[in-house]
């Protein structure tokens, strides 16, 4: 299989060749590996994340998703844009670019504020809004429906995802506090007052994102895309259960059915806590694929109890730490914790091994490979059976790389552990029959 084929196959819960293997890398390793300053790549364009991500994709080898570093790009008719006037500023003691904008719409300026460090993406200092109720009449000219899809970035993308042989998806956000709160300042803090203060307009918020949403995917499922994005980043985590099934699910339903009529498969990017939301987008929408699925403490999933309880409702994306494993394990505990992901959740296809969200910009490249080697020796399907042909051997999941060190030099000195009651009575009796009379120092 090519890597678009294996990528979408597991995506719709078949069985590829093997598991694909697709480790978050959307920013930071795209962002470092081109050697610029990443203010070159996010505020001006000289590399396009897309086309960075790409090319990392290659280098390790990996079955890319693109539709993590780009958007579809809407465009409107002349009534409803916006002006938006920027200007950036180098500042040598942060070595770091400051970016500032104004927003211009008819019902008043939005100011925003971003820095941006030489090898970290951009992070908000300030926010479109500072009051709810006096800017949200000029947000709303920011949730217009696009008119068009901008054509020529759509088919650059496109053309260059099938020349290297890679999927081609397209990314979508969804409404909630997961996305909100990326535009209030105070964020999450200012967004559970503003619910209890102000629900109409956190009501009238997500009716606006939901209809702009929906004739954006119309535009999206038009083009056909290999598969489409749901993009929501802490859905879980930042909101309570009660506000997602408000603000968050009635779009997922109605835009992943949409989908599935189209023939066009669905995954959801939701980093943190996600065990109940893969429960709830089983039961009550048509999503196909979910990822990262992260472990404790980042997040709650159990990979091996999922795929159990929901593998075959779902497709399953993830789930190695990229902190303690990608970062700063081995290329040895890689290899261990890759093969009990594909041992808890390889079995019968339906599963892409990934990472959590977001591998940093200093993780190791050996530790990428890593994974691409173990799918590739243990990994791999027969496709009459979907069963893995040589299936990784089961490994206890608390013995770390540290801890197999430590048992290897026990097993090869036992004369140091003496103190242990058990060692020291299976050395007498194994000197008992041989009738070795050193058991009697022994004892």
């Amino acid at each position: 299989m090519t890597s678009k084929e294996r990528f979408l196959t597991a995506m719709k819960n078949g069985v590829p060749d093997r598991v694909p293997v697709t480790p978050d890398i959307s920013n930071y390793i795209p962002a470092k590996r081109t050697g610029r300053p990443f203010w070159e790549i996010y505020f001006e364009g000289k590399v396009p994340l897309w086309r960075a991500y790409l090319d990392a994709a290659d280098y390790f080898g990996i079955d890319a998703w693109n539709a993590s570093c780009w958007g579809y790009g809407g465009q409107y008719e002349a009534g409803q844009v916006v002006e938006r006037e920027t200007h950036r500023e180098y500042r040598p003691e942060m070595d770091a670019m400051i970016s500032r904008s104004v927003i211009h719409t008819p019902a008043g300026d939005l100011t925003t504020e971003s820095v941006c460090f030489r090898a970290d993406p951009p992070s908000p200092t300030e926010k479109p809004i500072k009051d709810l109720a006096a800017d949200f009449p000029k947000i709303k000219y920011l949730l217009q429906p696009p008119a068009a899809l901008n054509r020529r970035h759509w088919d650059e993308v496109r053309a260059e995802c099938e020349r290297r042989g890679h999927a081609f998806g397209v990314g979508v956000t969804y409404p909630g506090f997961h996305n909100w709160f990326s535009f209030v300042q105070g964020g999450v803090e200012a967004l559970t007052y503003a619910y209890m203060d102000m629900p109409a307009i956190l009501d009238e918020w997500c009716e606006l994102q939901t209809e702009a949403g929906t004739k954006g995917l119309e535009l999206i499922l038009a083009e056909k895309p290999d598969y489409v994005l749901f993009g929501g980043s802490g859905t879980i985590t930042l909101a309570s259960p009660e506000l997602v099934r408000r603000y968050t699910l009635p779009a997922l339903a109605k835009w992943s059915r949409m989908c599935r009529n189209a023939g066009v498969p669905t995954v959801l990017h939701s980093c943190g806590k996600s065990r109940l939301l893969v429960d709830m987008l089983v039961e009550e929408t048509c999503v196909d694929c979910i990822n990262p699925l992260e472990v404790a403490p980042m997040g709650d999933v159990d990979l091996a109890e999922v795929k159990r309880a929901r593998g075959k409702q779902i497709a399953l994306m993830g789930n190695l730490h990229t902190t303690e494993v990608m970062w700063r394990g081995s290329v040895e505990l890689v290899r261990q914790k890759a093969l009990e992901a594909i041992r808890d959740a390889g079995e019968g296809g339906g599963f892409i091994l990934s990472t959590g969200d977001q591998c940093g910009r200093d993780t190791p490249d050996a530790n990428l490979f890593a994974l691409r080697e173990v799918a590739e020796e243990y990994g791999r399907y027969d496709q009459a059976t979907g069963r893995l042909v040589n299936p990784p051997s089961v490994v206890r999941p608390e013995l770390t790389a540290a801890a197999v060190c430590r048992v290897s030099r026990i097993r090869a000195r036992p004369e140091r552990l003496r103190w242990r009651g058990r060692l020291r009575a299976n050395r007498a009796k194994a000197a008992v029959r041989n009738g070795e009379e050193s058991c009697r120092r022994d004892r």
